[in-house]
């Protein structure tokens, strides 16, 4: 397949010809969602602002909070951990497409256990996370764990008290594996958590409660565990490989998922093959309004995007992300060129023009 590069080459000799191309003008963009891809819109604002003098303004004020601020036109774009149905997609009239790969990890604070020393399924995962294990050294743990020094005391849950595109991807990869998860719980962005359970809002806060706690136990995103030095857990994958999260994990369950064989971003990247594959990666998501009502916000924007697409890769990396490869960012562009002007011009046009060097 072509890659990006080439893809957008091509695209700028018709823009050129079309007179589309002229200077960004040196106005902000305003972004709301995802905490958990928080910082890479950061770095990517950041840079930005030095290399076209536009300003980025991302709160990350959740998921759920973010599509609702898009589905309002209250921002320029809406960042999600969960993309959207394509009923929800059509009845607001949005596109939305990738921006950047992470996982959700496990993480421990038991005792002297050191990173990826304690080893869960999935399977036991979500018997912890309903309460039916519910002390350390229960021999279901100890039958995976010979070698360590489990304590005999009670495993104390931490998880998101906030709708939370990490808690939809924890629980689609727990009802995917565990029998008793799903029965319980299923697959959803947020929950009604039993009493005892420590529940919180936001990643930061799960990290300060994790770190905090003794015996405790939650679910992160993959940056958060680097940035806190916080203790992740192995997990066999679909393999049977007993695996650790790292963004080799995290591409390799790319490669192996319907965004790189055919385009498809509506399925989920959990559980899926490969001998590396770690079994919890996600994607996160931007989504825009696909007629632009204020076509010279949503210019901003989408330059924005492509030039993180052409130029953020390193950043996405510095950040703790995987970048899209660039088979995957060819079909995440194409979604970008469906976004129309008020007159039926294709905005992507235009914007690849600007910023193909």
């Amino acid at each position: 397949m072509t890659n990006l590069r080439s893809f957008l080459t091509l695209a700028l000799v018709g823009a050129a010809l079309a007179g589309a191309a002229h200077a960004a003008p040196a106005d902000s963009i305003t972004g709301a969602g995802s905490s958990a891809a928080a910082p890479v819109y950061k770095i990517w604002g950041s840079e930005y602002a030095k290399a076209r003098g536009a300003l980025l303004e991302y709160s990350p004020v959740g998921s759920g909070a973010g599509m609702a601020k898009i589905n309002k036109h209250e921002v320029d774009f809406g960042a999600s951990d969960v993309i959207a149905s394509a009923a929800d997609l059509k009845k607001n009239d949005l596109v939305m497409f990738p921006t950047v790969i992470t996982g959700v990890v496990p993480v421990v604070n038991v005792g002297k256990i050191g990173p990826n020393q304690l080893r869960l399924t999935g399977d036991l995962l979500g018997r912890i996370f309903t309460g039916q294990v519910a002390q350390w050294d229960a021999p279901e743990i100890k039958a995976l764990n010979p070698g360590l020094k489990l304590p005999s005391r009670a495993i104390r849950v931490v998880a998101r008290a906030d709708g939370s595109g990490t808690t939809y991807h924890f629980s689609d990869y727990l009802s995917r594996t565990s029998p008793a998860w799903k029965a319980k719980y299923g697959v959803a962005s947020h929950f009604d958590w039993p009493a005892g359970t420590l529940a919180v809002k936001g990643s930061g806060e799960v990290a300060k409660t994790v770190l905090a706690t003794e015996d405790s136990i939650g679910y992160i995103d993959y940056n958060y565990v680097l940035d806190d030095e916080l203790t992740g857990v192995s997990v066999k994958n679909a393999d049977g490989q007993w695996v650790s999260a790292g963004v080799d994990g995290f591409h390799q369950a790319v490669m192996h998922s319907t965004w790189y064989s055919s385009g498809d971003f509506s399925t989920e990247l959990n559980d899926l093959g490969g001998s590396g594959s770690w079994p919890i990666t996600m994607g996160t998501y931007v989504a825009v309004p696909r007629v632009a009502t204020a076509g010279d916000r949503a210019e901003r924007t989408l330059r924005f995007l492509t030039w993180a697409y052409l130029h953020g890769d390193a950043l996405a990396r510095q950040a703790k992300f995987v970048p899209l490869p660039e088979r995957v960012q060819a079909s995440a562009y194409r979604e970008i060129s469906r976004v129309m002007g008020a007159h039926g011009e294709s905005l992507g046009a235009k914007t690849m023009g600007q910023l193909v060097d």
